[in-house]
Parts: C-alpha cells; structure tokens; sequence
C-alpha cells in the first residue's frame, strides 16, 4: 500500500524498463523520437548563454545595455509561456503528433532567423519562435511518451525525456566551446538547433498518434492496432476496456462544458478531480524554478571559457542525475524522490549562501593609492565620494557597478576601483592584470564548485525530471493538455519571475542572502509536495484519477484527523520524519 492508492508492482527495477522495451523496441522508438523535443528544449535554452557573450562582441549596443541582453534571454522564456499555454489547447483538440510537429517548425524558423539575424531584433525576434517550441515541447513530449507506455514502466520512459533534455544542454555547451574560434561563432550556435528539428519532424511523419487520444477520437481501430504493439496481447483488451470508461466520462462532461479553449479552461478549474491534479502539478512545477536552478547553474560565468567549460561539467552532471531518475524512479517512486530532492538542494543552498558570505567578507582590499592615481579621471565615481575608501573591499567596488582590476603580482592582493569603461577594461588587461566586473577573486572558489556539483546531484534526479513526470500522468484524460498546459505555464512564469528579479535580489541582499532567500523557498516547497502530491508510481491513468476522486491525504494530516492531536513527543517527531521518506 502507498499513500493515495494501490500500486501494482511494489517494486519496479529500471532492468524491467529494457527488458520491455528490448521484447519491445516500439516502445522505445516512440518514446526517444518524441523525446528529440526534450533535445531542442534543453539545446535551445543551454546555448544561449554561451552565444550571448559573443552576440555582445558583434552589437556593441547588446554589449553596453544589459536591458537588450536581458531581453534576448527572456523573449524565449515569454515565448514559452505562449506556447505551453496554447499548446495545452492544441494537444486536446488535433492531437500530440501535431503539436510536436507544429513545435518541430518553430524550433526550425527561430534557429534560422537568429543565425542569420543582421540585427538584434532579428535574434529576439528568432527567440521568440524558439520560446513557443519551446513552451510546447515542455508539455507535449512527455505527455506523448507517458501515454505510449506501459503504467509500469512509464516513469522510467518518461524520463528518458528528462535525459534528453539535459544531454540538449551538454550537448549545447559542448558545440558553445568547440565553436569558440569558428567564424561567425554565434550564428552556429544558434542555427545548429534546426537540425534536429528536421530529424524529429521526419521521424514524427512516420509514428502514429498517442492510442489514448484515438480512442478519444472514435479511431478505436487504429488505437487497438498501436496497443497491440506495446502491450502483451492479454493485456490489450483490459487497456482498451479502461480506455472506453474514461472516454465514456469525459464526453458526458464535454457535453455539459463545450469543447472551446474558454470553455475547457473552466471545465477543468470547475472539476474536483483536475483541481487537486493542478495542486500537484503547479506545485512541482513551481517548486522546480524557485529551487534557483537557473541561478546555480550560471554562477560566476563572466569567463568566456571558463563558464563554457563549468557549464559543461554541470549539465554532465545533470545527465547523470536524469539516468539516476530513469533508474529509481519507478522502483521508490515520484514523491519520495521528490522529498528527498528537496533535502539536498535546502541543504546546498544554505551552505552555498555561508560560502558566499564568507568569500564577500574575504574580498581582496582596495589600493587607495592606486585607485585614485591609476589614471586621470580612472577612479570609481562612488570610491571618491565616499566617507570612509579604507572600508572598501571589491565587492564593495562592484555593487557601485565599477571594474576592479586586480594586482598584477597576486590578484588576492588589494587592487585598483575603476570606473566601468572599455578604455580602462583594455589598459587593465593590457598589463596584464586581471579586470572584474561580475565577481571577485576569491579563494572559495574550489568550494563553491564542489557545492554546485553536490546541488545539481541533488536536483538532477528528483526536481530535474520528476515534476515532468508527475504533470504527464497526473490529470484525467479529457483535461491532460490543457492540466499539463497549465502547469507548463506556471513553470515558465515561475522561471521568468526567477530570472528578471535575481540579479535585484543579489544586489539587494548579497549572493548569501539571495541563496538563503531560495532555501526559503524550498522549504515551503517542500511542505506543498508533502502535502498535495500523491504517489503515482506504478498506477493506471484510471487509478490515478480515482485517488483523485477520493482526495489525498499524507500520513500525518490523517492522523491528526482520526484525533492524533496530543503533544509532539520524539517518537512522534521520528515517525513524521521517517512518513516525509514514505517510509
């Protein structure tokens, strides 16, 4: 027995998932062609960043108004929320096939539009097309797999979505440093994503539709044909069985609702069981983007080769984590994974946000001396007017957004407060001292490494794939686009907010105090997973939406609920902590 229903296979070890899928290798060919779309999600927002750098390089406007860089980076998140949301729409109405098809397009338009942009509002423009295949492979992709698979199984196929989507951003990362020299280097990066676009919309041509949604369609025949090519043969009738009493249901409910996008949207937000499917599916979606993986990942990446190489070796990380989630995933299950996740990355943040506090307290000094006769006029405004230079440290210096350059001798060293120009950037270099602007010397630096391994370890194998998971099974079949549409939405805006107010928070509170503010978040996170997401591991789609029916309650709530209110002992406090492992 697990919390929320009863699951077939107490125990479904990731040897299975190829045994099935060796018997069966058109289990496997569906699940990895539509998981070509996790490629180009995960290729198109890893190569960005390291694009971006020499987009700056040619437009020197993108190089001086960091308003025109965000933008560039942000139109593909805006774009993304467009089309999760639209694309719920499309899933229901002409199909899964469909959209990963309409997706493959503009994966293919915004790649070649950026590569050949004379301009950065062509770039933007560009990522805007890339943002919308973006926000429908998200949802699309996973959901196409999950309902092409087998229920005891479908946890590890859908995380070979997860996979790709990692190995995208490796994948990006390593074509970011191997392009470093190549003429016209940006314009690769970004044209190359259309590749695999060509290939997925060609092998897509040649697949069927999700059976599920066939059967929706009253092409019971072809679903029985593409059933019979992924289930054993006594097991076909029972799906088909299963099949027909939710269609059944959702007609009769389409009937009293409409069949508009409007009409749908208050349908799903009018039903008990899509309610409660939402609850779980935003709050794994949302805990995933304030987790602040975006912000790790791209700590201290103002070092062209540097960063390319560090974003390598954590999106390697990453894929790792993805295989690590493919292997226990159906074996411990969504939640535990989940929870346990969660632990991790509170307790790397925290330890990240102690770190950092000590590495801006340890910040080499400013040279008075230097600074204010570096040069004429070379001094950083806010270091001559202020009331007490002794106290000034490099961080110091640049939250008054001025350059530091280091000593030549020891960068450790006290160094020169500059104001931020080429001019004095280029003299800096040209003797041959090194010129910050995005972060300091420091000697943590090999400790704060560690922990962002440690944090993408923790992340990969639970928050990393398992919200995706939940929200492509999670929702009954009639609501499934627009639920996992929803969601999609709520993880794209989620990561917007994210990534506009992070550089804000960090000039407000400090790196520390921003990582100490996402540990907050994780708590609350936490406390949201424990309390509104079931365990789904193992369970028909109709099972799913019967634990739904019967509403969901963890350990603790029920007890506290069959009268379990007296003090809080220890031997209480363990059994709540050992319920939080579903243990």
């Amino acid at each position: 027995m697990v919390e929320g229903g009863i699951s077939k296979t107490d125990k479904t070890e990731f040897t299975e998932c190829w045994k099935i899928t060796w018997k069966t290798p058109y289990i496997m060919r569906l699940a990895l062609s539509a998981g070509i779309g996790g490629l180009l999600f995960g290729y198109d927002t890893g190569v960005i960043s390291g694009a971006l750098l020499y987009i700056r390089e040619d437009f020197q406007e993108v190089d001086r108004k960091t308003w025109l860089q965000e933008t560039i980076v942000s139109m593909a998140v805006a774009g993304a929320i467009i089309g999760a949301a639209f694309g719920g729409w499309i899933n229901d109405r002409f199909g899964r096939k469909t959209s990963i098809l309409v997706a493959d397009v503009l994966f293919f338009v915004g790649a070649i539009v950026m590569a050949l942009s004379p301009a950065p509002w062509m770039i933007i423009v560009g990522r805007i097309f890339v943002g919308l295949g973006v926000g429908m492979a998200s949802m699309t992709a996973p959901l196409y797999i999950s309902e092409a698979s087998p229920a005891r199984i479908r946890g590890a196929l859908v995380s070979t979505n997860g996979l790709l989507i990692t190995g995208g951003q490796f994948l990006s990362y390593l074509i970011n440093l191997a392009l470093t020299h190549a003429p016209g280097t940006w314009r690769w990066m970004l044209g190359v994503a259309g590749l695999p676009a060509v290939v997925q919309f060609l092998l897509m041509l040649s697949l069927p539709e999700s059976p599920r949604w066939l059967y929706r369609e009253n092409k019971v025949e072809e679903a029985r044909s593409i059933l019979e090519r992924i289930y054993p043969a006594d097991e076909v009738e029972d799906e088909l069985n299963a099949l027909r009493i939710s269609v059944e249901a959702e007609k009769a409910d389409e009937h009293a609702i409409g069949d508009n996008l409007i009409q749908k949207v208050k349908g799903a937000l009018s039903n008990v069981v899509v309610r409660r499917g939402l609850y779980a599916g935003v709050t794994v979606q949302v805990a995933q983007q304030f987790s602040g993986i975006n912000t790790v990942i791209s700590l201290d990446l103002h070092q062209t080769k540097t960063a390319m190489a560090l974003s390598l070796i954590t999106s390697g990380l990453n894929a790792v984590g993805s295989i690590v989630s493919m292997t226990f995933v159906d074996r411990y299950g969504r939640r535990r994974m989940m929870i346990i996740s969660m632990f991790g990355i509170i307790t790397c943040l925290i330890v990240l946000s102690i770190v950092f506090f000590e590495a801006a307290s340890h910040s080499p000094k400013i040279d008075q001396f230097e600074s204010t006769h570096y040069a004429t006029n070379a001094t950083c405004p806010s270091f001559v007017s202020t009331a007490n230079p002794a106290s000034w440290n490099c961080m110091s210096c640049l939250k008054a957004e001025c350059g530091f350059c280091a000593n030549g001798a020891n960068e450790y060293s006290p160094g020169a407060c500059l104001a931020l120009t080429t001019d004095l950037k280029s003299s800096c270099r040209d003797q041959h001292r090194t010129w910050f602007k995005d972060g300091c010397p420091s000697r943590f630096g090999i400790q704060a490494v560690i922990l962002l391994g440690l944090y993408i370890i923790s992340y990969s194998p639970g928050m990393g794939t398992v919200p995706w998971i939940v929200n492509s099974e999670i929702y009954p079949l009639r609501y499934r686009g627009i639920g996992g549409g929803m969601a999609a939405v709520s993880n794209w805006v989620s990561n917007l907010i994210v990534s506009e107010t992070f550089l804000s928070l960090t000039k407000a509170l400090g790196s520390a105090g921003t990582f100490l503010l996402f540990a907050a978040f994780c708590v609350i996170g936490l406390i949201c997973i424990y309390s509104f997401v079931p365990e789904t591991k193992g369970l028909q789609f109709e099972e799913v939406e019967k634990t739904l029916e019967t509403g969901f309650k963890p350990k603790v709530y029920r007890r506290k609920s069959t009268g379990d209110t007296g003090c809080l002992g220890k031997s209480t406090l363990l059994a709540r902590a050992f319920s939080l492992y579903g243990l």
